[in-house]
């Protein structure tokens, strides 16, 4: 059987016809983000103080507060804090959103992996922003303020801090897709186990110059980074053993099951096949 598309009528579909759809589709995100703002907004001094959560106890006792050096930055930095949170709150719309306008446009077997890979993302995202907040923040604000003494006092600003915990989280969240990444490069064929292994001094250089990028100057903060990057490289390897694409040579039944693999390269064509 060849390979159709879900919808004939959008393979006709013109270049208006598309941008219209694009539009639909982004004003209900655009909507969605809105609506989750007016209400992540009313909580905004809230948002922020979990956020800063991690920070406080690793301050002197007497000091355990954040300041502000500007009369508009209380203001802007709830705002940013408020509308950072309402992209979370509406991220499964978001996300359903560019699903509905992509999947039409996908094959079969690509329909089927897409969905789940795009969760798998968001799921890892999330993963990564919780191990930067509840795993490395506490271990790495305590090292790096145990340098004040006597004469040397933190003064925080709470716009700077803001800045450096966003920075550090989403850094963390994109790292924690290395894994997903891994995976579809070994799908496609494009990296094995044995060329990972291979190429593990690379990874590990690779490790210490996006921790030194991401993270602050200090080696401790970014061995907090390379580390699970490390870690995560070593389950990359183990993905690609279990679920990278089948070397030649692989038994019939197996080469008939990879007709559906939707992550094979070679796209089969509509002539000649019924």
């Amino acid at each position: 059987m060849t390979k159709e598309r879900q919808s004939d009528d959008l393979g006709r579909m013109s270049f208006t016809g598309h941008l219209k759809e694009l539009r639909e589709r982004l004003v209900v995100s655009v909507a969605a983000i809105v609506v989750c703002f007016a209400i992540t907004y009313y909580y905004a001094v809230e948002v922020y103080m979990i956020l800063s959560e991690p920070l406080l106890p690793a301050l002197p006792e007497d000091q355990r507060f954040l300041a502000f050096t500007g009369v508009v930055e209380p203001f802007f930095t709830y705002l940013k804090a408020a509308f950072v949170a309402a992209i979370i709150m509406a991220s499964p719309v978001l996300l359903f959103e560019a699903w509905a306008f992509v999947a039409p446009g996908l094959y079969r077997g690509e329909r089927k992996w897409f969905a789940p890979v795009v969760v798998a993302s968001f799921l890892l995202f999330i993963l990564g922003v919780y191990f930067g907040y509840k795993v490395v923040f506490p271990i790495g604000f305590k090292y790096l303020l145990s340098f004040a003494g006597p004469e040397l006092k933190p003064v925080l600003s709470m716009g700077a801090y803001f800045s450096l915990a966003t920075k550090l989280l989403i850094a963390f969240g994109i790292v924690f897709q290395l894994p997903l990444v891994i995976l579809v490069l070994a799908r496609l064929g494009i990296v094995d186990a044995p060329m990972l292994i291979g190429w593990w001094r690379y990874a590990l250089l690779l490790s210490i110059v996006v921790g030194a990028v991401l993270t602050p100057p200090d080696v401790f903060s970014q061995l907090l980074m390379g580390g699970p990057i490390m870690i995560l490289y070593g389950l990359g390897i183990i993905i690609a053993m279990l679920f990278g694409k089948k070397k030649p040579g692989v038994p019939e039944d197996e080469e008939e099951e990879e007709e559906d693999d939707p992550w094979s390269i070679k796209k089969k064509t509509d002539d000649g096949e019924s």
